[in-house]
């Protein structure tokens, strides 16, 4: 029986977080899916915020995506996924922070609007999160490297991707277009996406777009 399960949805970005970082790791994982329009009776007893991702490493439970990215990095620590400097560790808390606070967030709030004026509000609350991102993270971080903070892959990488992946869902419903001025930003997107672990769980534009569309209609 495989050591890990993780309990995840095909949709959701944050499960896609984990298994990228199970992924980049090597380590062999299950994959227990969710559908999170009828979750199972007993959910709650797996995950106490009826939430996934959720992972499971013999006996013990550990829930929230990026708390589990780094019990990973702890538990199987080769190749190390944050870095070993302190200053650049707390870059690399600081983004995963913006991730979750700001750009999926105002993401999430996006796709569940159905105010036009809203809408407008956090599509343009979008395109300066990705302004923000070229200019103090990238630029400044890592101008002439292919990844977020250097020549090496890490939790950051693992966290955006997904909301990249997913990005022709607010392109194709709800019009958002990525600002000019981006070139270090789709160097990076490349780089990333082109990765051999995330192209083995990676899902194409048309997957989403159908999956989604349940939503809008």
């Amino acid at each position: 029986m495989t050591e890990i399960e993780i309990y995840s949805a095909a949709l959701c970005p944050f499960a896609h977080r984990s298994r990228l970082t199970l992924t980049e790791k090597g380590v062999p994982f299950e994959i227990v899916e969710i559908d999170l329009q009828n979750k199972p009776a007993n959910f709650l007893e797996i995950s106490p915020y009826g939430k996934v991702p959720v992972l499971k490493h013999g006996d013990v439970r550990v829930w929230e995506s990026s708390i589990i990215n780094e019990y990973l990095d702890e538990i199987f620590p080769e190749p190390p996924l944050l870095p070993k400097e302190p200053i650049q560790r707390a870059h690399a808390r600081i983004w995963i922070n913006f991730a979750d606070t700001r750009l999926f967030a105002a993401s999430g709030k996006l796709l569940h609007s159905r105010d036009p004026q809203q809408q407008a509000g956090l599509l343009k609350e979008l395109a300066e999160h990705m302004l923000f991102i070229e200019r103090e993270a990238l630029h400044k971080l890592s101008d002439s490297a292919p990844y977020w903070l250097g020549s090496e892959i890490s939790l950051v990488d693992l966290t955006y991707y997904p909301w990249f992946e997913q990005l022709n869902v607010l392109e194709h419903f709800l019009g958002f277009q990525l600002p000019s001025g981006l070139d270090r930003l789709k160097k990076w997107w490349a780089a990333v996406a082109n990765r051999e672990s995330v192209r083995s769980i990676a899902n194409s534009p048309k997957f989403y777009i159908e999956h989604y569309a349940r939503f809008a209609q």
